[in-house]
């Protein structure tokens, strides 16, 4: 018997939650906002406390090299809005989704959007999996929510494989050269 299609995406994002928790596991809260280059997207704490990604509404060419701090709070306000959509709430907007800052509170908040997305992913039929997706492409007829939770698994693939690279990066910045 062939597993069903939230079976496979559910062990497709598995896989990828397991390579991501090698990473949560290992982060300090400096690699949070360590700039790899001068020209970079970062998060920057404001006079009330909360941080405020930076952001264009188009994007620049080239592409800033975001922090880790930029990838999380960006992992954090796609899933936010996609969770909004999947369980019939209202979405927030871009500037709603609070992050929580470098540390262990980002990656508890990012292990309890993980929570909150295998409960909708768990609680969808054959049936839900084939109606339309309200996200990420509204004007999309034939856009399903087995699609969505599709654009999910590979996002977050996306996403987690550059927190690690940053993440390597800034350790092998510290280390001596090879071969000393």
């Amino acid at each position: 018997m062939s597993a069903s299609r939230t079976e496979l995406l559910r062990r497709q994002f598995e896989l990828t939650w397991s390579l991501f928790e090698y990473h949560l596991e290992r982060l300090e809260p400096a690699d949070f906002l360590w700039e790899p280059t001068p020209y970079c997207w970062t998060m920057h704490e404001g006079s009330d406390g909360t941080w405020v990604p930076d952001w264009a509404e188009s994007e620049p060419d080239p592409v800033p090299v975001p922090t880790i701090a930029w990838v999380s709070w960006h992992i954090g306000w796609w899933w936010s809005v996609t969770l909004d959509h999947a369980q019939g709430r209202p979405p927030r907007d871009r500037t709603d989704v609070r992050w929580p800052g470098a540390g262990a509170a980002t990656v508890e908040w990012l292990r309890s959007l993980r929570t909150e997305w295998l409960t909708a992913l768990d609680g969808l039929t054959e049936t839900d999996l084939d109606a339309p997706a309200p996200f990420p492409r509204p004007d999309d007829p034939r856009y399903t929510v087995a699609h969505m939770a599709g654009w999910v698994n590979a996002e977050l693939m996306k996403n987690v494989s550059e927190i690690g690279q940053l993440r390597l990066l800034r350790a092998a910045a510290s280390m001596p050269p090879s071969g000393t």
